[in-house]
């Protein structure tokens, strides 16, 4: 799941560049994926490891990365585009699908892993 990981985190970075070079690259909130995507790389990169200890420790810290990062972009999808409609405004579609897209992504990675958690939990109790 370790290099799972290290999949998503790029894809969240690629997401994250592109997101800031097509609103202009005058926004560097359109980063916050990348910085999601980075930090997934650096735990999944530690999660390579022999030690079973450490690989649990640092796929743990990842989902909970995940999690946040998925409750974050939704919410702010929602509200950004809340705030343009009650405003009468047309929201920026760009950046609102930049928050689903990364929501999209890290619902996929958490569902992954607890996919992966309990494979390894019934593995353990067999």
């Amino acid at each position: 799941m370790a290099k799972v990981t290290l999949v998503f985190a790029l894809l969240l970075v690629a997401l994250g560049v592109a997101g800031y070079y097509y609103t202009g690259a005058i926004h560097p909130t359109a980063l916050i994926p990348t910085w999601f995507g980075l930090a997934l790389g650096v735990c999944g990169f530690l999660a390579i490891s022999p030690s079973e200890g450490r690989r649990k420790l640092f796929m743990h810290i990842n989902a909970a990365i995940g999690v946040i990062g998925f409750l974050g972009a939704i919410v702010t999808a929602i509200q950004g585009y809340g705030s343009a409609r009650t405003q009468g405004i047309e929201p920026d579609y760009i950046a609102l699908w930049d928050k689903l897209i990364m929501a999209a992504i890290l619902l996929v990675y958490v569902n992954l892993c607890v996919q992966s958690f309990l494979k390894a939990r019934r593995a353990r109790q067999e």
